[in-house]
């Protein structure tokens, strides 16, 4: 069976959670492996197929610069774009982040990450009904790798409507190809962003300061550093990617436990608990549904042949779904344990930013469980495409205050 058969194909899909959810049901039962005629790409929907892809960077290429005509703005941005990387090129880049990003970087922030989510509860404190976006999921992260880079959060606002214009499915194949109208409305972002990361970087090499640009544009991998137009995409997607994915696993988070109150009663009397609610939220609703690979060669995947120089899209939300990994798959376990949930991927491209999402959201939840004593999502949260985004972009909550 085809994707395009019985209205499975991607274009047929309306991308809300509910219609995507099923569509991936059907999908793992009756196609897990397949062609979508509409939109050109092959589908992977269960778990051991995409873990496969994500791991060999061989056979599934993260690099599709070959495939669309050069146009300047994306060409800039792809120079230091680590996601869309393979070895050799990949190990350098990643081997700066490791330099400049490390763990105990991360675990010091802690202090500063209480503080700021802290200060935005103070400010709708008292507030019956508050927007758990724009109030609270989305500045949040963007104050922390703002100050992380030594940008200004004051340009947060710029800084959503580029996130959201680039990982939006809109677009000639769902967004997922990178074919002409998708380069074409990247690279209208990439003309703003581009020039704005570059004058912030060229600020920071001719006067360095405490922050991560400068530690970037310091560090060396085998005796090089990177030139100023390389670190573009770099910082780019640091900034863009250090808060959309924290953003979206907290308007989860908070979606969840306000459709579960058993499990807001278990995490206040069991704060220790947190962390494994947390990757049960990622696993349930993975914030960002599809990665994409380009096979190198012929390639056998779930008993399907993939021909050299296709795309595949593997989609984490249905991988995390499949009920041949996890009992039970469409139920909330706040306790469920093993997760080994595909959401922050797999192999050389798992997601840097990982420990700092993690971090983010677990003193988030913990301020919110420590000042709110009830709170619950009324009927009009607004999602993003569930193609793309899987989570709340605006989430109004009822809030009682303790």
């Amino acid at each position: 069976m085809t994707a395009t058969e019985h209205g499975l194909g991607l274009a047929e899909q309306s991308g809300d959670v509910e219609s995507t959810l099923d569509w991936f049901r059907r999908m793992r039962e009756y196609a897990p492996v397949s062609h979508d005629e509409g939109s050109g790409v092959w589908h992977v929907f269960r778990y051991a197929d995409a873990e496969r892809i994500l791991a060999d960077s061989v056979a599934f290429s993260s690099d599709f610069s070959d495939l669309t005509p050069s146009q300047e703005d994306v060409d800039l941005f792809s120079r230091g774009n680590l996601i869309r990387k393979d070895p050799p090129d990949h190990r350098k880049l990643r081997a700066l982040v490791g330099k400049a990003f490390t763990p105990r970087v991360v675990a010091r922030l802690e202090p500063r990450i209480t503080e700021i989510a802290g200060e935005l509860l103070d400010a709708v404190k008292g507030a019956d009904r508050i927007e758990v976006i724009s109030d609270l999921a989305y500045p949040l992260p963007v104050i922390v790798i703002t100050e992380l880079l030594g940008i200004p959060a004051e340009d947060r606002a710029t800084f959503r409507r580029w996130a959201e214009a680039l990982v939006s499915p809109s677009g000639g194949g769902g967004g997922l190809i990178p074919n002409e109208q998708r380069v074409r409305s990247m690279a209208a972002v990439m003309r703003e962003m581009n020039p704005y990361c570059l004058e912030h970087i060229r600020s920071r090499r001719a006067r360095p300061k405490d922050d991560l640009i400068s530690a970037l544009a310091a560090a060396e991998v085998d005796g090089q550093r990177l030139a100023d137009e390389e670190m573009v995409g770099f910082v780019s997607l640091l900034l863009l990617a250090g808060h959309i994915t924290t953003t979206v696993l907290l308007g989860n988070a908070v979606l969840c436990l306000g459709e579960h109150p058993e499990a807001v009663a278990a995490l206040r009397a069991d704060r220790s608990s947190l962390p494994t609610a947390i990757e049960e939220v990622l696993r349930y609703r993975a914030p960002l549904a599809p990665m994409t690979r380009r096979t190198t060669r012929d390639v056998e995947a779930g008993g399907r042949t993939i021909p050299a120089g296709e795309i595949v899209v593997t989609w984490l939300s249905s991988a995390n779904r499949d009920e041949r990994v996890f009992a039970d798959p469409d139920r909330f376990d706040f306790r469920r344990k093993p997760n080994p949930h595909l959401s922050f991927g797999h192999g050389i491209h798992f997601c840097v930013g990982a420990p700092l999402a993690r971090l983010e959201t677990r003193v988030a939840l913990e301020l919110m469980l420590d000042r709110w004593s009830g709170f619950s999502a009324g009927p009009d949260v607004e999602f993003h495409d569930a193609r793309g985004i899987f989570g709340p972009r605006r989430l109004p909550l009822r809030v009682c205050w303790a």
